[in-house]
């Protein structure tokens, strides 16, 4: 094989590093893989395997952040269930983004959504008895799963792709009328196929909700970031697509990460409807003591976690909220990049002996943005990404997100367009090396 990288130096630091199948391998192993790579050879990988923001974080969020701390914000504990102000801000801000009404109350902030979910999963998982799992609709998140697995909690899970549109309903209600499901989770948009679940859809899940009293956990990450439609107009339709609309039983996922380039500082907002904030269950009751769901999930569990979320860190997310909703922030412009970007890294892809594994929305062409997912003729996913390690090139296999289908999920954040001419070499070199294997 005429590899961009000496096979050897891969296969020894795979060896070192104890990863039995990079196919297999998670995010975190993929990164620590390519960067001893990259120290080793000097050469840089084009990374494609964590999406972390490529963008400089929002100007906003740093000054007021910075001012919080002038003011000696650091010398307090904040209040676990959240400022004031970034309280009343997430509120507005969903009011002026989605036309939802959630009372500040139930907005919780959290050290990014990975605690926030962490806090609901066990949350919900207590809720009653006799309902002991989670359903996700796939392909997502992966380390979604690993918490359930840190928490002993179980989970089941379906492909979504092959159950669009009112097909979607059948599917889930062969879940839910077991009885044992407590919560429903997904993305919108999704990581990693960025598919975007419609109206329609989003009903079917807020029915059946109702139906089976079932929790709905929506991670909206990337929010607004269907780059079809311009979702910035605050106050104003088009709104970001939500469950919230169709069900009173439901978990807000909105994170200062993608959205705001803030990942840094580990701030993100849960936003609990009304009804499920103060409803009170007997099973949570007898583990946690407390009165409400709300309450469990700030008094109890995150208040065993952390104590609470970075002061100074929700004073620069209510900033940024704030600025959104009053319309002198434009988020969506901001990180339109990703899209623009997406169109050119794809291209590149395509004409070099891949295909996109995800390609249609509900017979729409997908949309440019944060993640595509991406094949190769004759190799499963796992292959594909051992192979692209000898190219330099990181990217996590489809298999890991729950997907049936094979590939890798490609994110563009961290590509550079000072990259582009090396990524197509590359490329280039790979499709030399096994296109005549197709």
């Amino acid at each position: 094989m005429n590899s961009f990288i000496p096979a050897e130096v891969i296969d020894r630091i795979i060896l070192q590093l104890r990863i039995s199948d990079p196919g297999q391998a998670t995010i975190r192993e993929l990164v620590e893989l390519a960067n001893r790579v990259e120290s080793e050879t000097g050469i840089p990988f084009i990374r494609m395997e964590m999406g972390v923001p490529g963008l400089h974080p929002a100007r906003i969020g740093t000054e007021a952040e910075i001012e919080a701390l002038r003011k000696g914000v650091a010398s307090a504990y904040p209040l676990i269930d959240g400022i004031t102000p970034l309280k009343n801000e997430a509120s507005r801000f969903i009011k002026t983004f989605m036309d939802v009404e959630v009372d500040p109350e139930g907005c919780i902030p959290a050290v990014g959504s990975m605690q926030a979910t962490y806090a609901a999963f066990m949350a919900a998982g207590n809720v009653h008895k006799r309902k002991d799992s989670a359903l996700f609709i796939d392909p997502g998140f992966p380390v979604q799963k690993q918490q359930m697995m840190v928490m002993g909690q179980k989970y089941e899970t379906f492909d979504v792709f092959s159950f669009r549109g009112e097909r979607l309903r059948n599917k889930l209600e062969s879940y839910l009328e077991k009885g044992n499901i407590h919560s429903i989770i997904y993305s919108n948009p999704n990581n990693p196929t960025w598919i975007c679940l419609t109206e329609s859809e989003l009903k079917i899940i807020g029915d059946l909700a109702e139906k089976y009293d079932v929790i709905v956990m929506e991670d909206l990450a990337y929010f607004a970031m269907d780059f079809r439609r311009d979702l910035y107009t605050p106050g104003q339709p088009p709104w970001q697509a939500t469950v919230a609309k169709y069900t009173n039983n439901y978990i807000l996922f909105i994170s200062s990460s993608k959205i705001f380039s803030y990942a840094g500082q580990r701030c993100a907002v849960m936003a609990i409807s009304d009804k499920l904030c103060s409803r009170e269950y007997p099973d949570l009751q007898e583990r946690f003591h407390s009165t409400t769901f709300g309450k469990t999930i700030s008094h109890r569990i995150l208040y065993a976690l952390t104590s609470g979320t970075g002061h100074s860190a929700q004073y620069a997310l209510a900033a940024m909220f704030k600025a959104a909703s009053d319309g002198s922030f434009n988020f969506v412009e901001e990180v339109k990049e990703y899209g623009e970007k997406a169109k050119v890294i794809k291209r590149l892809f395509l004409e070099n002996g891949f295909y996109i594994v995800y390609a249609e929305d509900l017979g729409e062409a997908i949309a440019d943005g944060f993640y595509f997912t991406i094949g190769y003729p004759g190799m499963t996913g796992a292959q594909l990404v051992h192979n692209l390690l000898y190219f330099g090139i990181s990217a996590i296999g489809l298999k890991n997100t729950g997907s049936e289908r094979e590939g890798i999920r490609a994110c563009v954040s961290h590509v550079y367009r000072s990259q582009f001419d090396d990524l197509e070499n590359r490329l280039k070199l790979f499709n030399q090396n096994f296109g005549s294997n197709i």
